[in-house]
């Protein structure tokens, strides 16, 4: 096996002598590599033909004197193990090999893998020693996730390096945002101590239940956090009303409802005849000051200032594979683009492209446009009920 180094420093081209019919591979460097991963997902999203990434960890596999001889042994196991439609490179420059395994089967993805496991197994014992084996650390990564309500973080981050290298390259924007958000919660929970108190008396004296609502929801990476509210409902009510219609709006079937003379008239597409709702969680609800409890939620770390609204469990078990990169690519907020350009008056695809947009583009410029112009939103109630 011969290594040359291509033109584009991105590339290493990789030219096996073995009995091997496509005679050339291409090793992708880190940045490619990781793009690939990105593209792959966005294409699985469309296709729904899960790909399977398998890192073979080398690190300690390439003992000094022999390294070169031990890595050609390697790659020339890794060429054998692949398609032309797989694609190869570094994860981790010179350290952590990756084989991307493209569209596979949707139907039963889990045969398949097992097939490709056992075949990259008896390929791998077949180029290397013993010794060899043992130094090297293979994982497997099947794209798209289970996503199993019970963990704390449902996905898997070997799956999105590009989201670890962005978050990385924005390192002193996100210390800005978080600096942001404390001190917005703080100033917020101080000058709002008044209205908590107005409010907990009117929640505790025209309805039996605790003051605040709890709920599990789902925030950044999956990871689920107590969410708080001032209870606008009945206490023990049934919630299938409301999971029968989210599941229905996630589809695209639900039907827009009428929005109480607020917004154009066209209404919204949220459920504005709720017989859970209390007479004074109406009131909260449609001036939003039922959220003013998440300023806890900032302060803890788990929610932002700005970002897309936190998902409840059985709205992120309807999600199409796209809709959950909303989860993933930012920490939800209390406000956002959503809240700001029409709340419930957008279809959910429409929402979750404005998450996608902000977590792509935010910066705290971005931050203090959205929550300067979130009191006009409230005030007016545009797309509220």
């Amino acid at each position: 096996m011969k290594l040359q180094n291509s033109s584009n420093p991105q590339l290493l081209s990789v030219r096996v002598t073995s009995a091997m019919p496509a005679g050339e591979r291409i090793l992708l460097g880190e940045d490619s590599f990781h793009r690939m991963i990105s593209l792959e997902r966005k294409r699985t999203e469309r296709s729904r033909k899960p790909f399977l990434l398998i890192l073979l960890d080398i690190g300690t596999a390439l003992p000094a004197g022999s390294g070169e001889k031990q890595m050609a042994s390697i790659l020339s196991a890794v060429a054998l193990m692949t398609r032309e439609t797989d694609v190869t490179g570094w994860y981790k420059d010179e350290s952590i090999l990756g084989v991307m395994f493209t569209e596979l089967g949707a139907e039963e993805p889990t045969g398949i893998v097992e097939t490709i496991l056992n075949r990259v197994s008896a390929i791998l014992r077949n180029y290397l020693s013993e010794d060899q084996l043992t130094r090297v650390n293979v994982t497997f990564h099947l794209f798209p996730e289970e996503w199993d309500q019970e963990l704390s973080r449902p996905s898997n981050p070997a799956l999105y390096p590009d989201l670890s290298r962005r978050d990385d390259s924005r390192r002193l924007f996100r210390a800005l945002k978080r600096y942001m958000d404390v001190a917005g919660s703080v100033l917020a929970l101080v000058l709002f101590a008044p209205l908590f108190l107005a409010i907990a008396l009117a929640v505790k004296l025209t309805s039996e239940g605790p003051i605040l609502f709890r709920q599990r929801r789902v925030g950044q990476h999956g990871k689920s956090f107590v969410f708080l509210k001032f209870r606008s409902m009945y206490i023990n009510n049934d919630p299938s009303l409301h999971q029968d219609y989210v599941r229905d709006l996630i589809a695209g079937k639900a039907e827009r409802k009428p929005s109480n003379g607020n917004g154009n008239g066209n209404g919204v597409y949220k459920l504005t005849v709720d017989p859970r709702i209390t007479s004074v969680g109406a009131f909260l609800r449609k001036t939003s000051l039922d959220e003013l409890p998440q300023f806890f939620n900032v302060l803890r770390g788990e929610m932002s200032l700005v970002g897309p609204r936190p998902a409840i469990p059985y709205e992120v078990e309807a999600y199409d594979i796209w809709h959950r990169r909303r989860v993933l690519e930012a920490k939800p907020g209390i406000t956002g683009l959503w809240q700001v350009n029409g709340r419930s008056k957008v279809k959910f695809d429409e929402m979750v492209r404005l998450d996608l947009r902000y977590a792509q583009s935010w910066s705290p410029w971005l931050d203090l446009k959205i929550l300067l112009r979130t009191p006009g939103a409230v005030f007016t109630g545009d797309g509220a009920c």
